[in-house]
């Protein structure tokens, strides 16, 4: 700001500029996908993050995601917005996957650090997500957890302990209910516990 309260020229044409850049992707957005997004979302490249993070081909990951540590992902995913990706025990996530808005994968814990006050080390667990997996919007996964193969958890689940394969979990905390078989065709059936 000058003495007088005002912005100064230089400031006053990058924040035209901005906008008017604003203002063309987003009818840009608008017009080819019927999305309105914020501004960042409109001006950085989802599959160019991604490769940036060295994830496989064809994967992406919006930029309202934090990821740090060691992580990797297989091609084809899609990591949506509002994700946390802690990799400072290692994780994994396979290829085909959906990692839906909100979901939040930890490697590590600070509830011995915390309770001990500062006396215990934070506890630190890979975890790894399997190939064709569907991972719900808001679940949270804890440290340690394998996801197997073509599995889907429910939105809202809390998973602390391992699924296999093929399985349908869901709940707080996770709990399998049901089984998920793929044809050799790529049909998918989702069976549910009382189904049969």
């Amino acid at each position: 700001m000058t003495t007088d309260g005002r912005r100064p020229a230089e400031i006053e044409v990058l924040s035209r500029q901005l906008g008017e850049l604003y203002r063309e992707r987003r009818s840009e957005m608008r017009s080819a996908w019927d999305r309105d997004l914020p501004f960042d979302e409109l001006l950085f490249d989802r599959w160019e993050r991604a490769q940036a993070l060295g994830f496989g081909a064809d994967s992406s990951i919006y930029h309202m995601s934090y990821v740090y540590g060691d992580v990797s992902v297989g091609e084809h995913t899609w990591v949506g917005p509002f994700t946390v990706l802690d990799g400072t025990g290692g994780l994994r996530i396979g290829a085909y996957c959906s990692i839906s808005a909100g979901v939040h994968i930890y490697t590590h814990d600070t509830v011995d650090w915390a309770i001990s006050g500062g006396r215990a080390q934070p506890r630190h667990g890979p975890v790894t997500i399997g190939d064709c997996c569907y991972i719900g919007s808001q679940v949270v996964i804890a440290q340690g957890v394998t996801i197997g193969d073509h599995s889907v958890i429910g939105a809202g689940a809390f998973v602390n302990h391992d699924i296999p394969a093929l399985s349908i979990a869901a709940g707080v905390p996770c709990r399998i209910i049901g089984e998920v078989r793929v044809s050799d065709a790529g049909d998918v059936q989702l069976v549910f516990e009382g189904d049969d």
